[in-house]
């Protein structure tokens, strides 16, 4: 049985509810969630905040077991709630989401083996494997999908049963291959580190999507590490490291004879509560510190002590891609690189995409219903 009572003396009502668990809900949160203050389509907020005064105060309440209704002092406003709803929006505690599937922090011991694979035409065709692949990726930050086509098109087939792709100063969609005139690193044959893309951006890309085409060439290996067992592990063994570089912003930048794209970013990247959200860490595209002297030396210490982690064989995971294979990543989490290749050996060609985060998650809340 639901039950609720007024606690005037902290302006809340407190609810029972029938499964015997209770929670507070301050009179002000509940007069601006009236349910009838919100559009009954687009579920969009039409009440008007400001017409709300903060010492709004009921005049009585109502409960059933599946309701709360509250009449409202000086206002002809009934509020009628619904229990399940209260329930899941508690306030102090976060509403469920299926986005929200937590994170699997891996380092060498998951080997190219333990990354997680699915099939393109599961993807393609079922509704439950496009969710069991849309989870495993976000968990881990890293899978392989095998068995797409021989064609540009089939890696952004797949990435488009998840959202828009993300379109960047290299297009929509870019090659990565050995070229004349480059005007980025991937497309030369040399080594690149460990790394994250457009960290100049004002919002790097969320998930990477690169589809092999051909990797022919002698060498041309695949490097990746989770960047969040990285500065987890730096938060533990030198806490002022992780302090400086998850709060010290350093200029980065990218700049050709058609763009000139420059942002700030700390290295590393928390929520309110501390958790690591986001790697931002290129070293190629750091611009000139120009922080000030005092900090200067301090913060390399940090900025150095990281990049040694990220070269550390204790967090690596090398693969060689095939030919029908497309490795998928979270850009803002994992570090990717590459071994240097020898073209005169060997085509090597990748097809790339991006799509933000807010897309990949969306879809799995909409999978989830």
């Amino acid at each position: 049985m639901a039950n609720a009572s007024l606690r005037s003396d902290e302006s809340l009502v407190h609810v029972i509810f029938p499964d015997g668990s209770s929670a507070d809900f301050p009179y002000i949160w509940l007069r601006d969630n009236d349910p009838a203050g919100f559009h009954p389509q687009t579920q969009e907020r039409i009440a008007d905040l400001t017409a709300i005064p903060l010492d709004v105060t009921p005049d009585k309440i109502d409960t059933t077991d599946t309701t709360l209704t509250i009449w409202w002092q000086g206002e002809k406003t009934v509020s009628t709630f619904d229990l399940n709803w209260l329930s899941a929006h508690r306030p102090g505690q976060y509403a469920a989401d299926p986005a929200r599937t937590g994170f699997t922090h891996w380092r060498k011991d998951l080997g190219a083996a333990g990354v997680p694979r699915a099939k393109a035409d599961a993807i393609l065709n079922s509704d439950q494997a496009l969710q069991d692949w849309l989870v495993q990726t976000q968990k881990y930050g890293l899978s392989i999908v095998e068995g797409l086509g021989d064609s540009t098109e089939a890696g952004m087939e797949v990435a488009r049963r998840i959202g828009f792709l993300r379109e960047t100063n290299f297009g929509l969609t870019f090659e990565v291959q050995s070229k004349p005139n480059p005007n980025n690193l991937a497309y030369t044959p040399i080594a690149l580190p460990l790394h994250t893309d457009l960290t100049n951006q004002e919002l790097p890309p969320g998930f990477q999507f690169l589809h092999c085409l051909a990797n022919e060439a002698i060498g041309g290996g695949s490097l990746f590490c989770d960047g969040y067992a990285i500065a987890e592990d730096l938060r533990g063994a030198d806490p002022e490291a992780f302090s400086l570089l998850s709060t010290v912003s350093i200029p980065f930048r990218f700049h050709d004879q058609d763009t000139d794209i420059r942002n700030r970013k700390q290295v590393i990247n928390l929520d309110e509560d501390g958790e690591i959200i986001e790697i931002c860490f290129n070293a190629h595209l750091a611009d000139i510190l120009d922080l000030a002297p005092d900090l200067m030396t301090r913060y390399y210490r940090a900025y150095r002590r990281f990049m040694v982690l990220t070269r550390s064989v204790d967090y690596l995971v090398t693969l060689k891609l095939k030919a029908g294979e497309m490795v998928v990543f979270d850009n803002r989490r994992v570090l990717h690189g590459r071994e240097a290749f020898d073209p005169q050996t060997g085509f090597r060609h990748l097809h790339g995409c991006y799509i933000d985060r807010g897309e990949f998650e969306s879809r799995l809340r909409l999978l989830a219903r």
